[in-house]
């Protein structure tokens, strides 16, 4: 029987190669490539096409949910598998609106993530214990209850993939020019993006930016910023 192929997705070197050891060790898993940033997991995906891609929310250049999409959107038979720190319900949503069919957080066990991989692989969903209660209770609530209806809001606003990654870059902390030179467009580019991004939000600041990032599970809110 063939492996299931993994793609790693992790900013972190000390973390992926944890992983990959696990995975070395685990019989029917098998790491086909490894990537730093969200970019670098899209092109890879696209290149390898790993029946699973295990990727991290908060990554540089692109974040995990983008990542996430644009992987899907070029392989729909992909399984993602999104790690993080956070289990926030906000970051969950995220997750699952992009299209990933598990969450995972990085305290979970080796043996955690190898059933994951396989639960995905074979067409399930697999969610860390203790969001899988949550989501449980969710589903006994009456959907018409305050409740339910609060559990998860948040204003639904459809930006565009460059406008995610400006967002992103933004969010971080990058002026104008560093965030074109970062996309290889124009600073008026960027700023037109700005301005619809900004526009669709109804946010007219940096911060209030910033704090839309961290709450639609964009960035995670332990990156440190810098607001201008």
């Amino acid at each position: 029987m063939k492996p299931i192929t993994v793609l790693l997705a992790e900013d972190h070197m000390i973390v992926r190669e944890g992983f990959r050891k696990v995975f070395e060790m685990e019989e029917g898993i098998q790491v086909v490539g490894e990537a730093k940033d969200g970019r670098q997991a899209v092109a890879l995906a696209k290149k390898l096409r790993p029946a699973v891609v295990l990727m991290d929310i908060a990554m540089p250049l692109l974040n995990g949910l983008e990542a996430t999409r644009q992987v899907l959107k070029a392989m729909p038979v992909t399984k993602v598998l999104i790690l993080s720190a956070h289990g926030d319900d906000a970051y969950v949503k995220s997750a699952t609106k992009s299209g990933a069919v598990g969450f995972l957080l990085k305290q979970s066990s080796a043996h955690e993530v190898c059933r994951a991989i396989r639960e995905v692989h074979q067409g399930g969903r697999f969610f860390s214990p203790s969001i899988s209660r949550r989501l449980d209770q969710l589903d006994r609530l009456d959907p018409r209850s305050p409740d339910h209806r609060g559990a998860f809001s948040r204003k639904s606003v459809r930006l565009t993939s460059r406008e995610m990654e400006v967002l992103q870059l933004i969010a971080e902390g990058k002026a104008n020019k560093e965030t074109a030179a970062e996309l290889g467009i124009s600073i008026k580019t960027v700023e037109k993006h700005r301005e619809k991004v900004m526009g669709k939000l109804n946010v007219h600041d940096t911060a209030g930016l910033t704090r839309y990032a961290i709450s639609a599970g964009i960035i995670e809110s332990s990156v440190q910023l810098t607001i201008v």
